[in-house]
């Protein structure tokens, strides 16, 4: 096995495919990259056997000898990176060793065999969808922040994908705060609603590989696995096998205080107030009156924080608990100047969502008693 190849085509698809190796592993295999090279063609792939990546490269020159081998995945990406810009790297197989050189540099690695390396279990694909990259981009960014992280209910460790019409929604939740938000299909879907959890590592992977807005990318679905290709990239994840909660039931209903405000004012007073929050659980008060909100923190040092920000609110006084993280999480990913809640009472649910008529992304954060 032999070939050459310039390290600025190789840096980028190399760094996104090591994203899917994890660190720690208890296969040694699995913190290798599977390099495959064949004629004008290099194929990378990283997998944790969860979601697995896949980048083709063009050779100027073919390989001097195809083969395939695996490779350290960390090593290999930090040399490259190390290495000058515009530089031409060489690969090739010595004595059971990978050589990379590059001018004056040497570097030997181990290998494993590429027999030994695992794939990610892929079924047939029942159907496809196709969305713009910089659309299905902004989805992903206004409600992956609300994914669990480690919760014992393994199906809110990702997000539910929803396909209906023409429609693509996304919803995440951790239990305390719900995130949704919707955006078009190139073409509608036939048949019934379809529904689709993809796992946490899944989603932060598949967002790498958005990086040219205008263009589409196509998405196929299967029973057990999802498969998208662009760019020269592919990317299969195994789909969560559970039933997401039915997020329509806690969307809060009847709430008659709307509260309308400016939101870089709002997300800046927040942001101030949990300088002196509790570390730990962040909480503020949250006092809604005519025209105004207050907004108090206070922490177990007895240091306290107090806010005022003018709204637009007519109507009874009422104060809340929130975790001010999630508010300002909201507010960072809503893309309106103004903002708009709607509340019922101090033991219910917030519903914000941007102030104008784009109302394709809708957030709800329960209240916490402090």
């Amino acid at each position: 096995m032999k070939f050459s190849v310039n390290r600025e085509a190789l840096l980028r698809p190399l760094t996104i495919v090591a994203g899917a190796v994890e660190r720690r592993q208890t296969m040694p295999i699995l913190s290798n990259l599977l390099i495959i090279a064949s004629g004008n063609k290099l194929v990378i792939t990283g997998t944790d056997l969860e979601v697995e990546l896949s980048a083709t490269i063009a050779l100027d020159d073919a390989a001097d000898k195809n083969g395939d081998i695996t490779v350290p995945a960390r090593k290999l990406v930090d040399i490259c990176k190390s290495l000058p810009d515009s530089c031409d790297i060489s690969f090739s197989l010595e004595q059971g060793k990978a050589v990379v050189k590059s001018g004056r540099s040497r570097y030997t690695l181990a290998t494993l065999p590429a027999a030994d390396f695992p794939s990610v279990q892929k079924d047939e694909s029942s159907f496809s969808a196709t969305v713009n990259q910089g659309d299905f981009a902004q989805l992903i960014d206004r409600t992956a922040f609300s994914m669990a992280q480690q919760d014992v209910r393994y199906y809110l460790n990702g997000m539910l994908w929803e396909l209906s019409g023409n429609k693509l929604k996304a919803v995440a939740t951790d239990g305390h705060r719900l995130a949704i938000a919707h955006i078009d299909l190139v073409d509608e879907i036939q048949g019934d609603k379809q529904q689709f959890i993809v796992p946490r590592k899944g989603v932060v992977e598949l967002t790498r590989l958005l990086s040219d807005e205008s263009a589409p990318i196509t998405i196929e679905f299967g029973a057990n696995h999802i498969r998208a290709t662009t760019n020269g990239m592919v990317f299969v994840s195994k789909l969560v096998d559970g039933k997401f909660p039915d997020y329509e039931r806690v969307l809060p209903k009847g709430g008659n205080k709307i509260v309308s405000a400016e939101r870089a004012e709002l997300k800046s007073a927040l942001s101030r107030s949990a300088i002196l929050s509790n570390e730990k659980f962040r909480g503020i008060r949250f006092t809604l009156s005519d025209g105004m909100v207050g907004i108090q923190a206070n922490n177990p040092e007895q240091e306290e924080a107090h806010e005022e920000v003018s709204v637009s609110y007519q109507g009874d006084s009422v104060e809340m608990g929130f975790n001010v993280s999630y508010l300002i999480d909201v507010l960072g990913a809503l893309k309106s100047d103004q903002v708009t809640m709607t509340l019922s009472d101090s033991n219910s649910s917030a519903l914000v969502q941007d102030g104008d008529t784009d109302n394709n992304a809708l957030y709800v954060v329960m209240p916490m008693r402090l």
